[in-house]
């Protein structure tokens, strides 16, 4: 194939990810940048199949800790399609859409499959969780995405550790080790937290939820590891 054309590989599937409630999610893979070395590594080390396997267990995840058992519950996606691409960064996700970097995948130098995985689970949390009508911190919404890529286990080893940051919305694995002591407080924290962003945001929601402000939270949090 001439070095000019792009070529496209794709996969589709479908499953009926829980049948009791008869909702059916149907899933596309599409490799945009095969000939690449990160698209080349991602067809020899992780593939369609254990992304397929990754896709599902990842949405199957998700809904158990956001405890989204009914349809109604969730929001209306029936496609999620996965790109994998030639571009900088890491990943994200728009709508419906997770977007991979063949050019991280190409440099990425501990467990490829761990941590592909660990970043679909993050922004497969960004397909279902609710953000306050874009009315809640970027910080809190990254850090939710990260907090369920830390309970499924899939944690890099760049993460800080808990107690560590600077404030309670820093974002990502600072603000995920943070919901973590607050689930600590509340089991289902997070889930109840995610539940009320449906339609809006307020931060006394962490008031409602465990009877303290958020800062006080995060003041206790830094205590607890720093004290």
């Amino acid at each position: 194939m001439p070095k000019h054309m792009i070529m496209f590989i794709s996969f589709v599937l479908t499953i009926a990810v829980v049948p009791e409630t008869g909702a059916t999610v149907k899933y596309n893979i599409t490799n945009t940048a095969a000939e690449t070395s990160g698209g080349v590594r991602y067809e020899n080390q992780i593939g369609f199949e254990y992304s397929k396997h990754t896709l599902k267990s990842s949405n199957l995840f998700i809904w158990r800790i956001f405890q989204q058992k009914n349809k109604a519950d969730r929001a209306n996606v029936t496609l999620v399609h996965l790109f994998i691409d030639d571009m900088d960064g890491v990943a994200y996700c728009e709508d419906n859409e997770i977007h991979v970097s063949t050019n991280y995948i190409a440099g990425y130098q501990d467990d490829l499959k761990k941590e592909f995985s660990g970043v679909v689970y993050h922004e497969m949390t960004h397909v279902w969780q609710w953000n306050g009508n874009d009315s809640a911190p970027q910080g809190l919404i990254e850090g939710i995405a990260d907090f369920v890529r830390l309970k499924a286990g899939y944690i890099p080893s760049h993460w800080v550790q808990p107690g560590q940051g600077d404030q309670w919305d820093q974002g990502y694995d600072v603000t995920a080790r943070f919901l973590d002591h607050c689930e600590g407080l509340r089991n289902g924290f997070v889930a109840q937290l995610n539940k009320k962003m449906q339609y809006g945001y307020s931060v006394d929601y962490f008031v409602d939820l465990v009877g303290k402000t958020v800062d006080l939270l995060w003041s206790e949090y830094k205590a607890a590891y720093n004290g």
